[in-house]
């Protein structure tokens, strides 16, 4: 098992945002987190990145605890998160983000990057914040991939863009799945998220309400009611 959540509990003051879930993934697995906005689902990621802290709980990564592992040191174990709305360096070019990616393993081949992402070759000069919405995602994902991880988080990669974007960026993330790519992806859009996903978990109120294989999650009445549109008959 690449990674393993138990009992993780996320508090902001007097507010338990994460109730002591479980939750895990598996090498090679696409696995999804869905839910309403305010679910808890981003909470769930940046404390698996130690963005900020849980207050209690065990995080296991390829069998190693990392509740008290630095930021810095999980992109060079190969966990890595691709934040809600992109996190790029603005004033930076394409090319300049691409090289800060890989500056945790003393630089990478932006090349490989540039084959996946051709519209990021064609822009790799040009200043990022200058870039389409969908490009910053592209950008986002990329630089993430420059640190070759072996777990990648994805939180929310749908939001914000125009659905042909939203479809694009869809059609790399399912790339990089086939191409043996761990992920564990959050995402409000939750018909896309179950389509891509093997398996996925459902978050309500902080809480893991649902869980299972992404056909049987798609086939729930409930989830088909809550999340899907799709009223019960």
């Amino acid at each position: 098992m690449l990674l393993e959540v138990r009992g993780l509990e996320v508090h902001y003051g007097g507010i338990r945002a994460v109730k002591g879930i479980d939750l895990a993934v598996n090498e090679g697995e696409l696995v999804c987190l869905i839910g309403a906005n305010g679910a808890g689902k981003t909470s769930t990621l940046k404390a698996l990145c130690r963005l900020i802290a849980s207050r209690a709980g065990t995080l296991r990564y390829r069998g190693e605890d990392i509740a008290t592992s630095p930021v810095h040191a999980l992109p060079r174990k190969g966990l890595v998160m691709v934040p809600e709305g992109r996190g790029i360096f603005r004033q930076l070019t394409v090319e300049e983000n691409l090289a800060l990616g890989a500056y945790a393993l003393g630089g990478g081949d932006p090349e490989p990057q540039y084959a996946s992402f051709p519209r990021l070759r064609e822009r790799r000069k040009q200043i990022a914040g200058t870039l389409s919405g969908g490009e910053q995602q592209m950008l986002s994902i990329a630089r993430a991939l420059m640190t070759r991880p072996r777990l990648l988080l994805l939180d929310e990669p749908s939001m914000g863009l125009a659905p042909l974007m939203v479809a694009k960026i869809f059609d790399i993330v399912r790339e990089i799945a086939r191409q043996g790519m761990t992920i564990l992806l959050v995402e409000q859009n939750a018909r896309l998220a179950l389509e891509l996903a093997g398996r996925g978990y459902v978050m309500e109120s902080g809480a893991i309400t649902l869980s299972g294989t992404a056909g049987e999650l798609l086939n729930d009445p409930k989830v088909r009611e809550a999340y899907l549109g799709e009223g019960l008959a």
